[in-house]
């Protein structure tokens, strides 16, 4: 997950947008409850891994998302990948750092939303920090501050509505070879990263409303899930 923007306030549903950029040649499945021992859990389930980056538990309504961090970029041998902690925030909630061993592990930033309360960790290698988010309409990435994509695109998502308005600020421009765009296809020495998955999230106890698409800029119509 390389762009998240979660807008919350008491007594409504999370609203969120997240997009996935990835290798376009790893593969993956489309939200759904593919973990028989999570059977309240929705996601998107990478193949290679068997994990996440974006997981919600319908019966709570909190919804987990995973972001990787350039402190350090690989885990080492033997190291939980970083897919498991979209399940795990989703199930645990604030709790999830009891039910996993960080050493070793690569860099990230942990975003779990629900509907009273938005959190972040920060993990960079060695330190886990933690960080509280007032109602509103957030945006992190992975890049964080120094990618810019914040600084630009925030205000025009804090303006307007869910889900519609959301949508048109994806659709606007095709993916381009920046980090500062909303929708990417980055070329580094060969190695491409894409957008690769979008999703729009509206999350309350016992009620989930997904829209996805592995075009999110095309123009064209998203599939939707709905689930309670």
């Amino acid at each position: 997950m390389c762009t998240v923007v979660v807008r919350w306030g008491e007594a409504e549903p999370v609203r969120i947008l997240a997009l996935r950029d990835e290798l376009p040649g790893r593969e993956f499945d489309e939200p759904a409850a593919w973990w028989p021992e999570l059977p309240d859990v929705v996601g998107g389930r990478d193949r290679v891994a068997g994990g996440t980056w974006c997981a919600t538990r319908v019966s709570t309504g909190v919804t987990a998302l995973v972001l990787n961090r350039p402190r350090k970029r690989d885990a080492d041998p033997g190291a939980p990948s970083r897919g498991v902690l979209p399940l795990l925030g989703a199930v645990h909630g604030a709790d999830w750092p009891a039910h996993v061993g960080l050493d070793g592990m690569a860099s990230f930033l942990l975003v779990l939303a629900r509907p009273d309360r938005l959190a972040t960790w920060e993990f960079d290698g060695e330190q886990l920090t933690a960080a509280e988010h007032p109602a509103g309409t957030w945006m992190v990435t992975a890049g964080g501050p120094e990618d810019r994509r914040a600084d630009i695109f925030l205000p025009g998502f804090s303006d307007a509505e869910f889900p519609d308005g959301w949508r048109r600020l994806v659709e606007k421009d095709p993916p381009r070879d920046d980090p500062e765009a909303l929708v990417v296809r980055l070329d580094r020495d060969g190695v491409v990263y894409a957008t690769v998955f979008g999703e729009l999230i509206e999350a309350a106890p016992g009620r989930l409303r997904l829209e996805h698409s592995r075009r999110p800029w095309a123009g064209e119509p998203w599939d939707r899930l709905q689930v309670g």
